[in-house]
């Protein structure tokens, strides 16, 4: 397997954390890379969120927090307006983002029904003047990539569409595509439909294609490359409370065997370490709060998942949540990989 490019940039390793509302923040991004994910994208920001933002700032500048171990880091842009995108692409990178990703793939009611994400499929002719416009102004040395659905549903017309779009990008200037092998239709429900991840990247040749969808373990990411060919794997839910899906992923693109998932004590250590971080960067009731969700996701990997996961539900300040680890993660008892009917949660 290659290395992962995007525009100068060439990474050690192809396995990128994706961008997750809610989620790929600060605390997440750097476990992942800690873990062997080589880039990483920070929350989807809405354009017109972003250029409020210093009215905002203090409730807000979690989403702006970039430091040293958070390179090279790609900021991700939704909206409606064409003309909005530009000075927010400009301000993500003074704000020390290294990649801007433009989203137009999200499948969400209050984001299509807003003309954001996944609704610019139907409309190449808008889609293609905010790529223009966002190449146009950001600096030629920051990589510009757009992240993609197969399209707003299954027929042809929608096919051609992507393809419009897609082609147009790369004319543009582009550097990397990020495509989801479901439709916006889908959300995320049912199969990801890696054969459409083949055709596209047999369609454009030597350019950078990224895939995602259904990535929930280091076997399917490796699998993804082999049968499709994309350039990179872009993990999304198979990485929140699973950091080790990253350093899985490049055991078995080496040629090593697949490691052992994590022992109960080594999955507390990564815990602290998150909780730790978290309250760098919240106030004590938001971090109880982020790393109450998170907490339920890690116990994907514990042998007791129920008790524990009710355990984490239950706690309210940061002695109850450190109580939950002194508990039920004091032992060394083996981990356990994420059941594969549990991934699609």
């Amino acid at each position: 397997m290659r290395p992962l490019r995007i525009g100068r940039v060439e990474f050690v390793s192809p396995a990128v954390q994706a961008a997750l509302s809610g989620y790929s923040d600060w605390p997440m991004r750097l476990i992942s890379r800690r873990y062997g994910a080589a880039y990483a994208v920070d929350e989807v920001m809405i354009d017109q969120f972003v250029l409020d933002q210093r009215r905002r700032r203090a409730r807000t500048k979690h989403v702006f927090r970039v430091t040293d171990e958070d390179h090279p880091i790609g900021g991700q842009l939704m909206g409606a307006d064409p003309e909005l995108f530009a000075p927010a692409a400009v301000r993500l990178v003074e704000a020390g983002f290294d990649v801007i990703d433009i989203n137009f793939g999200c499948p969400v009611k209050s984001a299509v029904g807003g003309c954001r994400g996944g609704y610019h499929l139907g409309q190449p002719e808008k889609a293609l003047e905010i790529v223009r416009r966002v190449r146009d102004v950001v600096p030629s040395e920051v990589p510009v990539t757009v992240k993609l659905r197969r399209g707003i549903d299954d027929s042809a017309a929608s096919r051609d569409r992507f393809f419009e779009i897609v082609d147009g990008a790369f004319d543009f200037g582009i550097a990397a595509v990020t495509v989801h092998g479901r439709t916006v239709e889908q959300k995320y429900k049912g199969p990801s439909r890696w054969d459409f991840l083949r055709e596209v990247k047999t369609h454009v040749g030597d350019r950078t294609v990224i895939g995602s969808g259904d990535l929930f373990t280091a076997e399917a990411c490796v699998r993804m490359m082999r049968e499709t060919g994309v350039d990179g794997v872009s993990i999304a839910r198979g990485s929140i409370g699973n950091p080790w899906i990253f350093c899985q992923f490049d055991a078995l693109r080496n040629g090593n065997p697949l490691p052992a998932p994590p022992a109960v004590r080594e999955q507390a250590d990564v815990l602290r370490e998150h909780f730790a971080l978290a309250q760098q960067c919240y106030d004590e009731r938001r971090s109880v709060g982020q790393m109450k969700k998170f907490g339920i996701k890690y116990t994907r990997l514990h042998p007791d998942r129920a008790q524990v996961r009710d355990a984490f539900v239950a706690a309210k300040t940061p002695e109850e949540w450190r109580s939950v680890i002194d508990h039920w993660y004091h032992d060394d008892r083996p981990g356990q990989y994420p059941h594969v009917d549990e991934t699609t949660e």
